[in-house]
């Protein structure tokens, strides 16, 4: 058996906290074999990122200390000299970081930044490491990479700058690479080309991968064996397929539980809970269909949306004329009931948040009605659409960005209720007790501020307050894309059990389909600012029509290991733009019916073939 390209013994990182050393990833050991991939997977805090920071070296110097051993193809690592170090990053072993723009310096070229790594590590000059550059843009499919190579970090989707990223850590053709948690932040069709193209190059070059992640799907993709961290231990280590047939731990098997499943659905015409797993025994109960809260179709809808059209001009300088236009949203139409969850879906850029935005009115639509129980909330003055906004609230992605830090968040739930004169400060005190119990948190929690709580208690505090009005409507704007799977679950089965009692409706808005398939009574898919295909789950779900609902659903990590080696049909374009020159004229779009309920727009090669973009400096 050939020797290990990474082997870490024992590894124990500690940080020092008020003059005290916390250990933060707790005697870690696990082998990485020439050509294997090994995925260290486990929700946020558990010590994945740490990990990879330690056998990179690059924890903070002064208050972090690394103990073990650290061995790259029999070379300690810890006891080498900062120089030495700096040789083998980038050169030996490379990382992708999750976030591509943060990585990237927005200043620079991305052809000037890739060439910058070979002339410093394999000394070619500067016109040899231009043509390497290119060469290596084309081998990770960024087309017309020669005319690219000038372009700035911003001009790039976030797909193409995960793309530049890895072509910089290839640059070298280093043994290993560490690619901490890749395609989290990406859409589920960039993601699926993100993960094809490692496996891809991974062949090509010779190559071991750390791939970091806390999504089972992934790694049942991509991974020969998997670590499993749990507050800073590895509490079990194997091949893939035998951690997925057969977890032994207690918390692999929370982990497996919590991960929604496409096609599970089955036979199920309502939303279904997720199982609630106990972390220490590992046993979960049975999800179980939520109760029929859907108004008849009879009853007047909550929301009804009619031809809504949203569009950004783009100018040429402060004061020049127009020179394009962002049709964000355009000819959008839809229904939604009481106790109706109605889920937008798409990758970034196809218009499913402004749509969320725009029915709010945080955006201003250009043309079309949403009526909220009838009244067009895009006619209101600014005072009457203040006191109606108390009927439709929002719950964002980010709960951290969308708190005060500066309020406790008992005031930040009270705040709604005393500014629309709904309750006294003592009577909102009250009220803000109910609501915290309500979505699962203590009362006398009331006296924290956001950043005492971790990601999940701050979402459900965010749904506190948008219940503290008591509304009719609720836009979640991917408001549990950010959550690590096990969290995630529980914000939804939260969410359905709201559902439920209040007969809320929801506009969920997402890009995970699995998600959308457990949670949703209604699906709408956009393209490019369109409705493209619109109907029950079960149906566009069970039969799709329209080519791009088709290529959603086929891009969905599967969490089985046993189909990893099987090749999949993955587009390599990037996300059509929705810029049109300032003259434009949309088409007329016609949609037929498959089934009740179920309609799909009528395309031809013009769906694949966007009219004439406008350009824009």
């Amino acid at each position: 058996m050939a020797s290990p390209i990474l082997s870490v013994s024992n590894l124990t990182t500690s940080f020092r906290v008020e003059g005290l050393w916390r250990p933060v990833v707790k005697g870690i050991s696990f082998e990485i074999a020439p050509k294997e991939t090994v995925a260290v997977v486990g929700e946020s805090g558990s010590g994945k990122s740490v990990t990879a920071l330690s056998i990179m070296r690059l924890t903070p110097p002064g208050s972090s200390k690394i103990e073990g051993s650290i061995k790259l193809s029999g070379k300690e690592l810890l006891t080498l000299p900062e120089p030495e170090m700096r040789h083998i990053r980038g050169n030996e072993v490379a990382m992708i970081f999750q976030e591509p723009m943060t990585s990237l310096n927005p200043v620079l070229t991305i052809g000037f930044q890739i060439a910058e790594a070979l002339i410093l590590h394999r000394g070619l000059s500067r016109s040899e490491a231009e043509a390497e550059t290119i060469r290596l843009l084309e081998k990770v499919r960024i087309p017309a990479a020669k005319s690219r190579f000038h372009e700035y970090p911003h001009r790039f989707s976030g797909g193409m700058r995960q793309r530049v990223m890895i072509a910089m850590a290839l640059a070298c053709k280093p043994k290993l690479l560490i690619a901490d948690e890749p395609t989290t932040a990406l859409d589920v069709t960039i993601q699926a080309q993100i993960l094809e193209l490692i496996k891809v190059l991974q062949e090509e070059e010779d190559m071991s991968v750390l791939f970091i992640t806390h999504d089972m799907g992934v790694v049942a993709e991509i991974a020969d064996r998997t670590v499993v961290m749990y507050n800073g231990q590895a509490v079990e280590t194997g091949p893939t397929e035998d951690i997925f047939a057969r977890p032994t731990h207690p918390y692999t098997r929370s982990l497996l539980s919590a991960v929604p499943k496409l096609g599970s659905m089955g036979g199920h015409t309502r939303p279904m809970r997720f199982p609630v797993v106990d972390r220490a025994t590992g046993l979960s109960d049975v999800p179980t269909e939520t109760s029929d809260t859907v108004a008849p179709a009879s009853e007047r809808p909550v929301l009804e949306v009619s031809g809504l059209t949203t569009r950004f001009e783009i100018r040429a300088g402060l004061l020049g004329g127009v020179k394009g236009r962002v049709h964000a949203v355009e000819n959008v139409s839809f229904s939604l009931q009481s106790g109706e969850t109605l889920a937008l879906v798409g990758e970034s850029g196809c218009g499913k948040s402004t749509t969320g935005r725009s029915v709010m009115r945080l955006i201003e639509p250009l043309s079309g009605s949403v009526l909220l129980d009838g009244e067009d909330v895009l006619k209101l003055d600014q005072r009457t659409l203040r006191d109606r906004r108390k009927r439709m609230q929002m719950i964002f992605q980010d709960p951290f960005a969308s708190l005060n830090p500066r309020m406790n968040v008992g005031a930040a739930i009270a705040e709604p209720l005393i500014i629309n004169g709904l309750a006294t400060r003592s009577q909102a005190r009250e009220k803000v007790a109910e609501l915290l119990r309500r979505v699962g948190l203590l009362p006398d929690m009331a006296s924290r501020f956001p950043h005492e709580f971790s990601g999940g208690q701050r979402q459900r505090i965010c749904i506190a307050r948008a219940l503290a009005v008591e509304p009719r409507l609720i836009v979640a704007d991917e408001s549990v894309s950010a959550l690590d799977v096990s969290v995630k679950a529980q914000v939804i089965n939260l969410m359905l059990e709201l559902q439920e009692r209040m007969k809320l409706a929801y506009l969920f808005i997402s890009h995970d389909m699995a998600v959308v398939e457990r949670v949703s009574h209604r699906v709408a898919v956009m393209y490019l600012g369109e409705i493209v295909e619109i109907g029950p789950r079960e149906a566009v779900f069970g039969n799709p029509q329209h080519p791009y609902t088709k290529r959603l659903l086929a891009a969905v990590p599967v969490p089985d290991p046993a189909r990893r080696l099987e090749k999949r049909p993955v587009s390599n374009d990037e996300i059509k733009s929705p810029l049109r020159a300032p003259d434009y004229v949309p088409p007329v779009r016609q949609f037929r019916e498959v089934s009740p309920g179920h309609a799909v727009m009528i395309w031809g090669q013009e769906w694949e073939t966007q009219p004439a973009i406008a350009k824009v400096a």
